[in-house]
């Protein structure tokens, strides 16, 4: 009798564990329950989009200026994007609910970029980063796949918007060095370059126009064919194709700042009128285009002695022939990065920061 008793609790306990599921199969059921997948042509998702963009004829947005962000907000498990680098050489930063971090390199062949993968479904935001700058090629976003409920409203972007136009300094060029590496692409940072940082404090959108080894007149090298300031201003991406020109429409700043200087003044000092003929030419062409911006010189960070002395005296002539109350000149400090590169370090991008956000604050009134 006994062994009746016990075939009959084996059987019962056989019955209620195969009727009650176990954790991992309650996760693996919770689990279906957010497996809706939802694609999106980048252009159709929403997005909040910071910086200079071009819409292709796939739907998909190509740019190349450092700083271009996308923003986006989800409940789901997993988010991804379709992206590809013209060149393979760029990098984009993923910030995952403001915090998590990952650095990204761009292949040449569309590649799937897992944003986020998480074991269950929440609600997440998620910001896309390009560190690179033009010359390094062109990134493409192409679509976002979510896994989960839904896409929600974009964020919302500041009211509050910079401009900043400059060179390699201001593209975050060496922030991100390494020790004893050969310079590479990853090395670039937008995210931590002194323009985004000052954005952060003043609640501020941006938008930084620069170029590594361009000027106002010359390059670094003294040629004066490349495509300068004043000629890269005129384009979304890139510096000469038509089809990329920027409406400057799109986006009215309230301040626009100019640190350019540096390649000019690279092979000697510049003829002085030549450089101030062209500094206010491009100071009358800002006023136009953007008719409620104030607009702030700045000689910049690595300048010293008597190149910067000289580029300071030619900002304020040039400020004297425009004769207009919305042009402004600014104080900088010097910042001359470290042993291994003369580019500004991470940690004077963020003292050049903060030397640059008070004086705007109080141009502004903010």
């Amino acid at each position: 009798m006994k062994y009746v008793h016990a075939l009959f609790y084996f059987l019962a306990a056989l019955i209620i564990h195969g009727c009650t599921p176990t954790h991992s199969q309650q996760f693996a059921q919770d689990s279906q329950q957010d497996a809706t997948v939802i694609s999106l042509p980048a252009t159709q998702a929403p997005l909040s989009i910071m910086g200079r963009t071009h819409i292709d004829a796939d739907q998909s947005y190509r740019f190349g200026f450092p700083g271009v962000s996308f923003s986006t907000q989800v409940i789901g498990r997993t988010l991804t994007a379709d992206m590809q680098s013209s060149s393979g050489n760029s990098w984009i930063d993923i910030v995952v609910d403001h915090q998590h971090i990952t650095q990204v390199k761009l292949g040449q062949q569309q590649q799937t970029v897992e944003l986020f993968n998480f074991p269950v479904s929440g609600k997440h935001t998620v910001e896309i980063i390009h560190r690179s700058e033009n010359w390094h090629g062109s990134v493409s976003l192409k679509q976002l796949t979510l896994t989960g409920d839904r896409f929600l409203p974009a964020p919302a972007l500041p009211q509050r918007k910079l401009l900043v136009m400059g060179d390699s300094v201001t593209c975050g060029e060496a922030i991100d060095r390494v020790p004893g590496e050969e310079k590479n692409t990853h090395w670039w940072n937008a995210r931590e370059s002194y323009g985004m940082l000052t954005a952060n404090a003043l609640n501020a959108q941006v938008h930084l126009v620069c170029w590594g080894g361009r000027g106002l007149v010359r390059s670094w090298n003294g040629k004066t064919d490349d495509a300068n300031l004043p000629d890269f201003y005129e384009f979304a991406l890139g510096d000469s194709d038509a089809t990329m020109r920027w409406n400057h429409n799109n986006y009215q700043p309230d301040v626009i700042v100019i640190a350019i200087g540096t390649n000019d003044f690279s092979q000697g000092i510049p003829a002085r009128e030549v450089y101030v003929t062209a500094y206010v030419a491009l100071i009358n062409t800002l006023l136009h285009n953007h008719p409620h911006a104030q607009i702030a010189l700045t000689d910049g960070a690595i300048l010293n002695g008597e190149k910067k002395a000289a580029l300071i005296d030619y900002l304020r002539e040039t400020i004297s022939r425009v004769n207009n109350a919305r042009v402004h000149q600014l104080i900088s400090n010097h910042y001359p990065g470290d042993v291994q590169d003369a580019h500004p370090t991470k940690a004077q991008h963020a003292a050049m920061a903060k030397d640059l956000a008070p004086q705007l604050k109080a141009l502004m009134h903010w």
